[in-house]
């Protein structure tokens, strides 16, 4: 800087140098004015030189240099408490890298929908009225049916079972889960106790659409129902009659480890028969 203003000051002094004398000892109105207007036009020029000679790129960077040197770099905010609590609650607006709702939200907004999914197909039930199939609540619970199944294939020998034992209908508990529809129930024979037809251990059903890889939130409880009373025909269902045997019930803790079994075993080797040595 002190060799820019040097500058400066020496074209000035050239610019006074270099005047006429003559135009100093004039003292008439009109050469007073007109030294002015030299004057303010040298003036304009010197600054236009300046101007220029500052803006010339070393100039440029020494001053940003300068003007930069004594002043504090500035640090990013911290992010404050508040602003922490809105992004893990998921306040604000949601950005690429946002975290997803706490599992609360998700099981609230589950609940919400499996509770309007099944007190829809509980109206539907009851409305139709039909006798094939009727529900009831386990412990008051929306979420936990006993299904009554009435009526399979009269030309089937599991209907003339049915018949011959006064047996009015096969009992099965069906549990829904907390994502459902969009995950499968559970579902079990509770009574009679049967053989074949694809029910196992514990009154597990082997049936593919039971499972997550077979399963769509398209299929409603009466359309597993059905579902579940073709397959026993076609497994050759029957009433198990055999003294001692017969009156053996069901368990749940039974049920879920034949199915998980089960499941285990058709994702091996696809749902065809499996071999022998895998049950």
């Amino acid at each position: 800087m002190a060799t820019l203003l040097r500058k400066i000051g020496l074209i000035r002094l050239h610019d006074r140098d270099t005047e006429d004398p003559k135009h100093h000892h004039q003292g008439s109105l009109k050469g007073t004015k007109g030294n002015q207007k030299n004057n303010n036009t040298k003036h304009c020029n010197t600054s236009n030189e300046t101007n220029n000679i500052l803006s010339t790129p070393e100039i440029k960077a020494r001053r940003f240099d300068v003007s930069g040197k004594d002043k504090p770099a500035v640090k990013p905010d911290k992010p404050s408490k508040d602003t922490n609590e809105k992004q893990q609650t998921g306040g604000g607006k949601a950005t690429s890298g946002s975290v997803m709702p706490p599992p609360a939200a998700n099981r609230q907004h589950c609940t919400q929908v499996r509770t309007r999914r099944l007190m829809k197909e509980l109206q539907e039930i009851r409305r139709l009225g039909d006798s094939f199939i009727t529900v009831e609540l386990a412990n008051d619970s929306l979420f936990d049916w006993n299904v009554k199944l009435h009526q399979v294939d009269k030309d089937s020998a599991l209907w003339q079972d049915m018949k011959e034992t006064n047996t009015e209908y096969i009992l099965l508990n069906v549990t829904f889960p907390d994502n459902f529809p969009f995950s499968p129930p559970f579902m079990r024979v509770l009574t009679p106790r049967l053989e074949n037809g694809y029910v196992l251990d514990g009154g597990a059903i082997c049936m593919e659409l039971l499972t997550p890889r077979g399963w769509s939130s398209a299929y409603t409880v009466e359309a597993v129902m059905r579902q579940f009373a073709a397959s026993l025909v076609k497994g050759q269902g029957r009433i198990c009659r055999k003294a001692g045997k017969s009156k053996k019930t069901f368990s749940r803790k039974e049920a879920e480890a034949t199915f998980k079994s089960l499941v285990k075993t058709h994702e091996k080797y696809g749902w065809v028969s499996p071999p022998v040595s895998d049950g």
